[in-house]
């Protein structure tokens, strides 16, 4: 399809690869928040959104699940994104070049060990692609950034150095958002993501996580947060295997029903290539 998909970030960021890859015949548009990337799509700006929801190392990204559920969007897809880091520097840099690198605080702490052997001095930036293009802005060949190729291919900038992180697996799970929800089943291997509030009576939520055992749903995400900064409301974020039509996951569903006082459909969607 064309069009075009919003994501959160500058040209270059992990975001914008993550549309490429898994859109690449639609125009990404970079937003500076989140809520900005919910709004854009809502007010049909853009086409679809592309969230970031959760990476390997570093767990959830807590605001996408506190706004999904008031952004009147739809999941209709998931992209599972490999995080590549890559020391950039201008071109015809040499890496014994380079002094100090750039990049935000979350990846440095994910390839340690190439700036202790490389002596590399670090500064924190606001964003990954934004740090490879202040390099390239500052041509000095004693500055780097830490970000994706696609960034130093923007940038016209030399990749120094590939994939430098210490973890070979370091991944981040997207959310294409859009307007309307597709329900349909389009592939063998389905998701389901929905929100749910138990009711107040003992063992909630014990018996409503029941169906799923007793009916072979394999919950591959639940996780919890506060309901407007109270301690007394706890809502419920999760992640099935299946498709709503399946008869064990409307057996599940329907116990769960029983022993919520809320519950709401985020998204019907195919499960990534990638997911393991």
């Amino acid at each position: 399809m064309s069009g075009r998909i919003a994501f959160q970030g500058e040209l270059g960021a992990y975001s914008h690869q993550a549309c490429r890859e898994s859109r690449p015949d639609m125009e990404a548009v970079p937003c500076a928040t989140f809520e900005e990337v919910i709004e854009r799509t809502r007010s049909g700006d853009v086409d679809l959104g592309m969230l970031a929801v959760e990476n390997s190392t570093y767990g959830r990204v807590a605001d996408v699940h506190r706004l999904l559920p008031q952004s009147g969007l739809h999941i209709i897809d998931e992209a599972f994104v490999r995080v590549h880091i890559n020391l950039l520097a201008v071109k015809g840099t040499a890496l014994a070049d380079v002094r100090r690198v750039r990049c935000m605080s979350i990846l440095l702490g994910q390839c340690g060990t190439f700036l202790k052997d490389n002596n590399l001095a670090t500064l924190n930036w606001t964003d990954n692609a934004a740090a490879a293009r202040a390099v390239a802005e500052l041509a000095d060949p004693a500055e780097g950034a830490l970000a994706s190729e696609l960034a130093g291919e923007i940038y016209g900038l030399d990749v120094l150095a590939r994939q430098i992180e210490d973890q070979s697996n370091n991944t981040t799970r997207f959310l294409v958002m859009s307007r309307a929800p597709d329900l349909s089943r389009r592939a063998d291997h389905m998701m389901t993501t929905f929100i749910f509030r138990v009711r107040n009576i003992p063992a909630a939520l014990y018996k409503a996580m029941g169906g799923f055992a007793t009916n072979s749903v394999n919950m591959t995400k639940l996780e919890s947060y506060m309901v407007s900064g109270s301690f007394t409301a706890t809502e419920f974020y999760a992640d099935i295997e299946g498709h709503p039509d399946d008869a064990n996951v409307k057996l599940a569903m329907d116990e769960l029903a029983y022993f919520t006082s809320q519950f709401e459909v985020l998204g019907v969607y195919p499960a990534d290539r990638k997911r393991g």
